[in-house]
């Protein structure tokens, strides 16, 4: 039986925090959350983009309860100033979906001096997900949703030697490198909850091939080489809507049968309803380990689950 908006539980109640909400599938994400009965936390960049996108949402659903927070994963002092903020605000958070992202652009480099695509994919959710730990440890039994890429598949682990591809750069190449980091990031922390007996759970989703802006963002800066325009035609004309593509990290986030350490994405890998897939390339205890002392020594931030 299809997992369709319908399925989704009613989440009064619940604070789901979501990065990128401004736009495409986060839009999605937090629309379907808010009108479930959610106190949803738009975590945003661009304050403008998050303004429209709430009146977006309070257009469908006028009594939703909605809160902007600027975050700007590119930046780690936003960063804790907005972990600093929403824990402030709320004693527990149930669900997190670390959805936003940067996609196959020319090289480029955070404030901090991270490559820009595993600065803000990667090490950006990884300390944003670290500060929010006790909060979410506070919820009964929280979910960390974490989106990955079938572009996976064409990353490498991280080299602790180089892992901002210095005099090595390629957008495509950095673009997997960072989803693939995503996805044994979530895996890792489900390996962390288990160790600790925990409740909270970790999960992976992939949208499959949608048609958002993150298509259309590659093209206009040129990272993406000569196969982008391409691929933002598929999208456009083959491509899911966002509020398709969004049902992985929403079924992900909410169907009550899930377990921490799946995989969901469309069925037919690029389109179809969400599924759970099988976990083709799961994350060895090195690799986890040595993108988990990469991440520590790039923010100085530690994953701890026993934070409190």
């Amino acid at each position: 039986m299809a997992f369709t908006v319908e399925s989704v539980p009613d989440l009064s109640a619940k604070t789901v925090v979501i990065t990128g909400a401004n736009g495409g599938l986060g839009l999605e994400t937090a629309k379907v959350m808010a009108a479930k009965g959610a106190h949803v936390v738009m975590a945003v960049r661009n304050q403008e983009k998050a303004t429209a996108a709430r009146a977006d949402i309070l257009a469908a659903t006028p009594d939703a309860s909605l809160e902007l927070v600027e975050l700007d994963l590119g930046s780690q002092g936003s960063i804790r100033a907005a972990a600093a903020q929403i824990l402030a605000d709320h004693d527990t958070i149930d669900i997190l979906v670390n959805n936003a992202g940067l996609m196959a652009m020319p090289e480029r480099h955070t404030e901090d001096g991270y490559e820009m695509q595993f600065g803000v994919n990667h090490l950006g959710h990884w300390t944003l997900t670290a500060l929010l730990m006790p909060a979410l440890l506070r919820a009964p039994a929280a979910r960390v949703v974490t989106v990955t890429s079938t572009a996976h598949h064409m990353g490498r682990n991280v080299d602790p030697e180089n892992p901002h591809l210095q005099g090595k750069y390629g957008p495509w190449q950095a673009y997997g490198q960072s989803k693939l980091a995503n996805y044994h990031f979530a895996l890792g922390l489900q390996r962390e909850f288990d160790k600790a007996g925990l409740p909270a759970q970790s999960l992976l989703a992939h949208p499959g091939l949608s048609h958002s802006d993150l298509q259309v963002r590659t093209v206009a800066e040129g990272g993406g080489g000569v196969s982008a325009p391409f691929w933002a035609w598929l999208a456009k004309y083959t491509g899911m809507p966002p509020e398709k593509g969004a049902m992985p990290q929403i079924r992900a986030a909410t169907d009550p049968a899930e377990r921490g350490g799946e995989f969901y994405g469309p069925r037919f890998v690029n389109n179809g309803p969400a599924v759970k897939l099988p976990v083709l390339r799961p994350g060895t205890d090195a690799a986890i380990e040595n993108l988990w002392a990469i991440s520590e020594a790039e923010t100085g931030v530690v994953l701890d689950v026993r934070a409190d």
